[in-house]
């Protein structure tokens, strides 16, 4: 008998073949976001890999010590994508998080205050984030909450409500939600559904519309359904996977009718895509249609042949790989080919585009020091490259951005590869 087998063991569910796929080379160490800044191995996917084991073998207790290691993790799958053997280190961590949530100590609860009211309560239900945003949104219109932040009443918020009020967007949107249909422009090449999103919804609503209608002009019929939900990655990278499932399945009825689902949020366009893996029940089956026709928006523009955009932008610009986007669906090339095509536009490379900016879904908000860590090394990247523009293909990356080049005074332009796209498409100018 293992001498820590007293508790349930968070490895239990886990194929075992998955950790010995991992030889410890250490090549992944090098992409690690957490491991490069604290050059500590257990900050490392290696080193997370043997802890997990550990547990797994009845080695090693589930102390904090433990999990802290493993929570500090932004999922960011970088290792992935660097290692050469080929490790699944996404489903190594995710199900064993999960499992460790599920089996936590008695004086540990596993979701605070934070994760039940704001997290869950909130972040999955556009609604409710939206009322909850309505005194933001008018406190930035008559300027209070920079006059807060200057005679430091901000300070007397919670760190992580604090955190939050920082990284929302200078200018909350107002467009009004997209119509349930828009028709093709000109000859219909696709019919496609739209993944609005929860979040992003509320923070990028003009990049939904961006999308639907570079979609129209590409030939799409684009049906946008109401009774779409979350896509449930807030939830399960927070280990609380049965609402996890239930608001994956909300969106297999949602959209069981359609061939092809549109998504422009790296982070959801990756949970959708790797649903039939997480949960093994009567409805797998179901779940795994939905995720062979999902299609980031840059991935299903490059399949069906982009129509060339005429609109002239003279810009230099840099693009940030988003981690869900270029390491979780291997997304790299695409986006780049797209905004190649917009004429005027000059893109430069940017400095260790693969190395995580520190958004991570809602890890900037539940690992603030860390995140700000990398927020400032990706800044300083993107400064070197003299880009006057940002773009990346992530609503976290967006905000995580926005929100250093605010505090450092930077004057840049943040957005999704396809604004860019559909000012071309429109013949208007970015606001740079």
């Amino acid at each position: 008998m293992h001498a820590f087998s007293a508790k349930p063991n968070p490895g239990a569910g886990i194929d075992y073949e998955l950790f010995l796929d991992c030889v410890h080379c250490g090549l992944c160490t090098a992409s690690c976001p957490t491991y490069v800044v604290t050059g500590n191995e257990n900050d490392s996917p290696r080193g997370r890999i043997y802890l997990m084991r550990s547990v797994t073998d009845g080695r090693l207790p589930l102390n904090n010590q433990v999990r802290e290691h493993l929570e500090l993790c932004l999922d960011c799958r970088a290792c992935e994508t660097a290692c050469p053997s080929g490790v699944q280190y996404g489903k190594l961590i995710e199900p064993f998080r999960i499992a460790m949530d599920q089996a936590h100590d008695g004086d540990r609860a596993p979701h605070d205050w934070f994760h039940k009211y704001v997290l869950f309560g909130l972040f999955p239900h556009p609604k409710r984030l939206r009322w909850a945003l309505l005194p933001a949104k008018l406190a930035q219109r008559f300027g209070i909450l920079r006059g807060m932040e200057k005679l430091g009443l901000m300070r007397m918020l919670p760190q992580r409500l604090r955190q939050l009020v920082y990284t929302l967007p200078e200018k909350l949107p107002s467009e009004p939600a997209l119509p349930e249909f828009l028709p093709a422009i000109g000859r219909r090449r696709a019919r496609v559904a739209l993944f609005t999103g929860c979040v992003n919804d509320v923070m990028f609503r003009h990049t939904n519309w961006a999308t639907a209608r570079v979609l129209q002009q590409n030939g799409c019929d684009v049906i946008v359904p109401r009774d779409q939900a979350c896509c449930g990655a807030i939830h399960f990278h927070a280990g609380a996977s049965d609402p996890a499932r239930r608001l994956v399945d909300a969106n297999v009825k949602s959209f069981a009718e359609v061939d092809r689902v549109i998504v422009n949020v790296a982070g959801c366009g990756a949970m959708l895509k790797d649903i039939g893996h997480h949960w093994h029940d009567d409805a797998a089956a179901d779940r795994t249609a939905l995720a062979a026709k999902t299609r980031d928006i840059n991935e299903f523009l490059d399949e069906l042949g982009l129509i060339q955009p005429e609109g002239e932008i003279n810009l230099t610009a840099t693009y940030h790989d988003a981690c869900h986007l270029g390491h979780a669906q291997k997304i790299r090339e695409q986006p780049r080919k797209l905004l190649a095509t917009i004429p005027g536009l000059k893109l430069v490379d940017l400095p260790e585009t693969e190395l995580c900016c520190g958004a991570a879904g809602t890890y900037n908000l539940t690992q603030p020091e860390m995140s700000a860590i990398l927020s400032r090394r990706k800044l300083d990247n993107i400064l070197s490259t003299g880009a006057r523009a940002v773009l990346t293909a992530n609503a976290g990356c967006l905000l995580q951005i926005a929100r250093e080049a605010r505090v450092r005074r930077e004057p840049l332009w943040i957005a999704h590869p396809i604004d860019l796209l559909d000012l071309s498409y429109r013949k208007e100018k970015p606001p740079v």
